[in-house]
């Protein structure tokens, strides 16, 4: 297996390296992947492959291997996000706002050498599906959008990786149970009379009426909840009035509920929504709740886990990595509610410059990570069940 992808690597890694680097320059917003789209469907074709577009417009999947029995799955994400690169790369991106500060240019160009590594071997010992998914950074997900158009259907496992600037290149954080956060959102607007501060008594005291949720909603909630869920409330933005002597009639709150746990997910939103209205009763004010669920846990399986940790330790004896459970969500988590699977943490540290976080315009990494993408998922997949 080893000397496959040694030969392979030896050959065509200057190809992955330089889709990422097309990819990176050519960013594009989740649902809006049409170039990127072009660029797999033409790489595997070439290859000899069938992939097809995702009805959407955008994504592409495909297999290949023997049929008749269950495939593993493989999935990249393909969108950038909405922020202007900072890192005076030589192939930085050239659309303005527009940036892959995620790593997902490095997801794709890694799957793509999968797919045409896996190509040329004769007898692959499993059926393989690849997805390259669009708009994973967009809640719900486009995970659920590839989920409908039947991209699970025959697949009995399911592999990704994701870029980890805490981690260093040449390794792959791995774990069993939960890795990622289910995410979801609140937006709460409130409304009152109003009235002149002299008189807070006369009307519903709008401000006062916010303040007590945003302190009391996460202090109730962690008294609720089992700790152990690794559930949190966070508020990230309070708008209300313009004028120190007036109550203002409209306010509003935006904020995240996060947990590890799934069980504990099903019962945040009826939870959230009965603190609220306790909250507010004695307060005199109106208020409308809009909460929007997200995306489920990214709860990795024992065995997907032990797959993957199989690939990765052929790579090298410092290979396998520990990582924590991220309070951050992934639409990865939709695959894992029909078939068990796992995702991985790929290290893209150099280990010599600043650990630069996710989505921050400045993020770069460290493209020797792309041979440990290509080795872990064929890895995967020339291990067999």
């Amino acid at each position: 297996m080893s000397s496959i992808i040694d030969t392979w690597w030896a050959s065509h890694g200057s190809e992955v390296v330089g889709w990422r680097r097309k990819i990176h320059a050519h960013p594009e917003l989740s649902r809006q992947e049409v170039n990127t789209t072009e660029l797999v469907m033409a790489q595997l074709t070439e290859a000899g492959l069938y992939p097809r577009r995702l009805p959407l417009g955008t994504g592409v999947v495909c297999d290949l291997g023997p049929t008749g029995r269950p495939r593993i799955a493989l999935r990249a994400d393909m969108d950038a996000l909405p922020i202007t690169e900072h890192t005076g790369l030589l192939y930085s991106s050239t659309v303005e706002g527009v940036s892959h500060a995620c790593g997902h240019d490095a997801h794709t160009a890694i799957l793509i050498g999968v797919a045409r590594l896996l190509a040329g071997v004769d007898e692959l010992p499993v059926g393989v599906r690849l997805i390259f998914q669009p708009a994973e950074e967009v809640m719900p997900g486009g995970a659920l959008d590839a989920v409908a158009a039947g991209v699970m259907n025959g697949v009995s496992r399911i592999f990704a990786l994701h870029c980890d600037p805490k981690l260093p290149v040449g390794s792959v954080g791995l774990r069993a149970g939960p890795l990622t956060s289910a995410a979801d959102h609140i937006d709460l607007q409130l409304h009152s009379a109003g009235g002149h501060t002299s008189r807070p008594h006369l009307t519903g005291d709008l401000v006062y009426a916010m303040g007590t949720v945003i302190t009391g909603l996460p202090g109730i909630l962690s008294r609720r909840v089992d700790p152990r869920s690794g559930t949190i409330m966070v508020w990230g933005a309070a708008h209300a009035g313009s004028a120190a002597n007036a109550i203002p009639q409209e306010g509003r709150l935006l904020g995240t509920v996060r947990t590890g746990d799934h069980g504990s997910w099903a019962e945040l939103e009826p939870l959230v929504r009965s603190m609220i209205g306790e909250l507010l009763a004695p307060l005199g004010v109106r208020y409308d709740l809009s909460y929007f669920r997200g995306v489920p846990p990214v709860v990795n399986d024992d065995q997907a886990i032990s797959m993957m940790r199989a690939a990765v330790a052929a790579i090298g004896p410092s290979a396998v990595a520990d990582t924590p459970q991220s309070p951050g969500g992934e639409d990865f988590s939709w695959y894992l509610e029909h078939v068990p699977g796992a995702m991985g943490r790929l290290g893209v540290w150099d280990g010599i410059g600043p650990q630069v976080d996710l989505h921050q315009p400045n993020f770069v990494l460290d493209e020797r990570s792309l041979e440990i993408g290509v080795r872990t998922l064929a890895g995967i997949v020339l291990n067999g069940i």
